[in-house]
């Protein structure tokens, strides 16, 4: 049998190239609006493909979907891998964060300095960070589903935290008394790390 092909119009390509990407003063950190295409049934977007997302430079083979579910005012973070190197892609696909990311990298000019960015499922946008940085967020909206893409497995062993009120860091958190988990308020300083 031979292969069926189904011609896309013009619009069905278009689609495809009104994705918009914005480099951050943090190399390696990439916030990307996905094309979207709404009408009145609702929207349709491509949240990930693979040689699209090679050609803006994001080359990791990712290995594993996770699903996180949070209510509002829930500060998670600020997380990192400490030997298995891992790079992730965060989109949030129900309600509304304040997404964190904040360089870790010892040898970076950028080091100890943070990137912020509101996400939610109203226009969405995605937050790209290579290796190396400490990750977080705070739900602004009464529940927050968000969709990580990885590049590495999870290891329980392998995991740290940077303290997500760190004076050093001096992140500007929307949000004021966050609840935070027991394991994420005994996270290091950016001094010990």
């Amino acid at each position: 049998m031979e292969p069926r092909f189904i011609l896309l119009s013009p619009l069905s390509f278009a689609l495809f190239d009104k994705m918009k990407v914005r480099k951050c003063h943090l190399e390696g950190i990439l916030l990307i609006e996905p094309a979207t295409y709404n009408d009145d049934r609702g929207f349709f977007l491509e949240s990930f493909e693979q040689q699209r997302y090679r050609e803006l430079g994001i080359v990791e083979n990712f290995v594993q979907d996770n699903h996180s579910r949070s209510m509002k005012n829930v500060l998670r973070g600020l997380h990192y891998t400490r030997n298995k190197p891992q790079a992730q892609i965060v989109t949030v696909m129900r309600g509304r964060i304040f997404d964190v990311v904040v360089d870790i990298r010892k040898d970076s000019p950028t080091f100890g300095q943070w990137f912020g960015a509101e996400l939610s499922d109203e226009g969405p946008r995605q937050v790209y960070m290579a290796h190396g940085f400490a990750h977080g967020f705070c739900v602004l909206s009464d529940w927050a589903d968000l969709h990580y893409k990885v590049s590495q497995r999870y290891d329980p062993n392998d995991e740290a935290g940077l303290i997500w009120n760190d004076s050093d860091v001096n992140i500007d958190w929307p949000i004021k008394d966050p609840v935070i988990s027991e394991r994420d308020a005994r996270h290091s300083a950016l001094v010990d790390l």
